[in-house]
């Protein structure tokens, strides 16, 4: 089998002044995990690594970077799950932990102790401004959801095993202790060999009620590709409870999409040596990795 990687930095609207770093961010993620695969490691280690390199990326919704919630704290959540054996590990409401994707692989494996970091070093300016916004009396807080961005990856590698990662900060100015669609298996990502793997992001409580990421699974086990699945999910989530998201899924075969009914949605993906990644609907590079990896070292 032939690894394969695809990652995403959060559905939405990502502002133009953003883009660059969102771009580069996710092209940089999709290739540290793929350099794992490359070297024989596990599709979880891979999916890891992609999400590991987003939550240390300010222009991410996730790690550092992550939204403060109304107390002007970061909390965030994260998940990870095994398609060989269906083990999954997740954390809620983290706080003071640089890397939540760790420690919910740690839950997943030995439920032990993770280093903690002062909390604010976990926050941004911009995080900070966006807080304080949303506290003046005529703000509108759902305004600024629109451009917030979950992290996730899903992976396949050489074994045939698939995996999916997921993590986030949440929704911006949230109550204290929210739980979002990310933590909880089925909803912000699943991963099962027998068909697949995906990563979801958008609007949480819609993407909970339609159980998005086992939607898709379940698509594509009654024989639907990965677009195709995600697209069907997708349309069914907007529809029935009036939800916009997007996805990255890849099946058993190896075969992968990256698809949001959002505005846009950071995305990378790396196969056959090749790079693929984009931002707005229908926009595609392609590099090779080689290229791709001279570029990350002149600085994309």
């Amino acid at each position: 089998m032939k690894p394969v990687i695809v990652v995403h930095g959060g559905a939405g609207r990502i502002f133009k002044e953003r883009e660059e770093g969102c771009r580069a961010g996710v092209v940089r993620a999709a290739l540290r995990g793929y350099c794992v695969l490359k070297q024989g490691g596990s599709a979880i280690d891979a999916v890891e690594e992609a999400v590991r390199s987003m939550e240390d990326d300010p222009h991410f919704n996730a790690g550092c970077g992550s939204v403060l919630n109304e107390k002007g704290e970061v909390e965030m959540d994260a998940i990870i799950m095994d398609g060989k054996n269906l083990d999954s590990g997740a954390v809620s409401a983290v706080k003071c932990i640089a890397n939540p994707i760790k420690l919910a692989r740690l839950v997943m494996e030995k439920a032990m102790g993770i280093p903690e970091i002062p909390g604010e070093k976990l926050i941004t300016e911009r995080s900070r401004e966006r807080w304080k916004k949303n506290l003046e009396p005529d703000s509108n807080p759902e305004e600024f959801q629109k451009d917030l961005g979950t992290v996730g990856a899903v992976a396949i590698d050489s074994e045939g095993n698939v995996a999916c990662a997921t993590s986030t900060g949440g929704l911006s100015n949230k109550l204290v202790g929210r739980v979002g669609d990310t933590a909880c298996i089925g909803s912000g990502g699943y991963a099962d060999n027998h068909s697949g793997a995906t990563s979801t992001t958008g609007h949480g409580e819609s993407i909970m009620k339609v159980v998005l990421a086992r939607l898709i699974l379940y698509h594509m086990e009654q024989g639907m590709s990965p677009e195709v699945a995600a697209d069907t999910a997708l349309d069914y989530m907007k529809s029935r409870v009036g939800g916009l998201g997007g996805v990255i899924v890849v099946n058993k075969a190896g075969e992968w999409a990256a698809r949001f009914s959002t505005k846009q949605m950071s995305w990378a993906t790396v196969k056959d040596d090749n790079l693929h990644y984009g931002i707005y609907a229908g926009e595609k590079h392609i590099k090779s990795v080689d290229e791709a990896l001279a570029s990350e070292r002149e600085g994309f």
